[in-house]
């Protein structure tokens, strides 16, 4: 947001006091009295106040005689589909990232602090970074991708295939995301990494052995410095 321009952001707490307030008294009590709003901008389907009474229409109403101009963005497409969060939800969870970068305007990031694993991905000949992200962040589609990642460490992208999944062939429990850096080494834990996700390379799956696991491993590793020979 601060790249788009934004300056300054208020998040306001949606407690029962919030909630209750009907559109005149949200309109009065927050955007006039306690953030002195100069002008509003609200989606086409933006509602308010108490059981959402209020629509981008009454806005407009209500800020009138406060002198407060709304201007109301209208539905924005990619052709003739909608763009909304929820057609980027969906595209992320098949793996659809083209399609997600179109509606976002950007590739989707993972951002998290590096943590201790089970060092499996040392044994097979593939360091992992172990990602830790915030519980609410929306995941992606299980599977593999190439990514590029970017850290304070470096000064320039560095080219990596992410793993998100629960690891059926070693009997994962939980799901990890675990990233694997192509051309870095060094000790990653502690600090924070941004994963870019560039590429869906394939859906999750169990392998017949450690063996096979780790030839395909080489397979998603060149196929990821090849896609990514263009971004990184």
């Amino acid at each position: 947001m601060e790249g788009l321009g934004v300056d300054q952001l208020v998040l306001i707490p949606f407690d029962r006091a919030l909630a209750s307030l009907s559109p005149q008294a949200f309109v009065h009590e927050i955007l006039v009295e306690k953030l002195a709003a100069q002008a509003i901008s609200v989606g086409f389907n933006f509602c308010f106040g108490y059981q959402r009474r209020g629509t981008a229409e009454d806005l407009v109403a209500i800020a009138h005689p406060y002198k407060i101009p709304v201007s109301i963005t209208a539905p924005q497409t990619k052709g003739a589909d909608p763009i909304s969060s929820s057609a980027i939800r969906q595209a992320l969870l098949t793996g659809n990232l083209s399609q997600a970068q179109q509606m976002l305007g950007r590739v989707y990031d993972l951002t998290g602090t590096v943590i201790r694993g089970q060092q499996l991905g040392q044994t097979l000949g593939f360091p992992t970074a172990n990602l830790q992200v915030p519980e609410h962040k929306f995941m992606p589609r299980f599977g593999v991708y190439s990514v590029s990642v970017t850290s304070e460490l470096w000064l320039h992208p560095q080219r990596g295939v992410m793993n998100w999944g629960s690891r059926p062939t070693v009997a994962g429990q939980q799901p990890r995301l675990e990233v694997h850096l192509l051309d870095w080494s060094g000790d990653l834990y502690g600090h924070t990494l941004t994963v870019h996700l560039q590429q869906f390379l394939r859906p999750e799956q169990k392998f017949a052995s450690l063996a096979a696991l780790k030839a395909q491993i080489q397979v998603d590793c060149d196929i990821a410095r090849s896609s990514l020979a263009a971004v990184v």
